[in-house]
């Protein structure tokens, strides 16, 4: 059973280099994403025969769909590879496991074919997500006088419909699915422009596009709607909030299998202690 992580960052390549280094394992890849507005020349010299660099990198912008074309470029490459992967596991370079290399095999061994990703549906789940399906959102385009298009074009103009007659389902953009799962979205989004042209103008279009795809197809059913993350919102920010020490009891108890965010700034003492649960997880199993 083999993964490859896909890992999309921006910066703090040693924090990369301590995430990769929690994940490595003989049957584990790590596929990055340097975002294209980073140097990426401070995070070559982690390449080596398990970790590769994604060649066709994009400029990301939060929010915009950038972040999806990033992410479905690297999807051409790890399919390109021509490894037998199992499953393509989606993360962030401020995640982090909470269960030893060991137990996170061990668990998608004993998932074979499942897609872990959270899948709420939009019209009665996640209501809040509607404007951003129902609007239009220019957050994708860097021409000036962007928003002010944005907001006239929204006063006048009818609610947008998905394509397809979509259902549209989602939450986090980050998750773990099958390799036949990737193969059906990047082959779905060539077959279908339409589609990738509606969610260029969706805001927070990877929080929803890659579980609506699925959730549509033939491979509804190997859907579990939990993306394996603890993710921390209680501070009702647009982003959660940075993990520290004072978070480790909370995420000893989760049985997520990684969390985010972190980072070396804040959130060191807690990654140390996290290895060392870890080493005993291991040594317990």
């Amino acid at each position: 059973m083999k993964i490859a992580h896909l890992i999309l960052t921006h910066a703090n390549p040693s924090q990369l280099e301590r995430l990769i280094e929690s994940l490595a394992h003989p049957d584990a890849d790590f596929y990055i994403h340097v975002d294209l507005k980073a140097n990426i020349e401070p995070f070559l010299p982690l390449a080596n025969k398990h970790v590769f660099f994604i060649q066709n990198r994009i400029k990301v912008y939060w929010g915009a769909y950038s972040i999806v074309q990033a992410t479905v470029n690297s999807f051409y490459e790890i399919l390109a590879s021509n490894e037998k992967y199992d499953f393509v596991n989606l993360l962030s370079g401020q995640d982090y496991p909470l269960k030893s290399v060991e137990f996170i095999h061990n668990f998608f061994e004993h998932h074979q074919g499942k897609a872990f990703m959270d899948a709420l549906l939009i019209e009665s789940e996640w209501e809040e997500a509607l404007p951003r399906l129902r609007k239009y959102h220019f957050i994708n385009y860097r021409f000036k006088g962007r928003y002010l298009i944005e907001k006239f074009l929204n006063l006048f103009a009818l609610n947008r419909k998905m394509p397809n007659n979509l259902v549209p389902v989602g939450r986090s953009q980050w998750f773990t699915v099958s390799i036949q799962h990737i193969k059906y979205i990047v082959e779905y989004l060539q077959k279908y422009p339409k589609v990738k042209k509606f969610f260029e103008l969706t805001w927070g279009a990877d929080e929803i596009i890659f579980q609506t795809i699925l959730y549509n197809s033939p491979y509804q059913q190997d859907i579990v709607n939990d993306g394996l993350r603890y993710i921390d919102w209680s501070e009702g920010k647009a982003s959660p909030k940075v993990l520290t020490f004072e978070d480790l009891p909370a995420l000893l108890q989760s049985e997520k299998l990684f969390a985010r965010k972190f980072s070396l700034k804040d959130s060191s003492e807690l990654l140390d202690a996290l290895d060392k649960a870890n080493i005993k997880h291991k040594e317990i199993h």
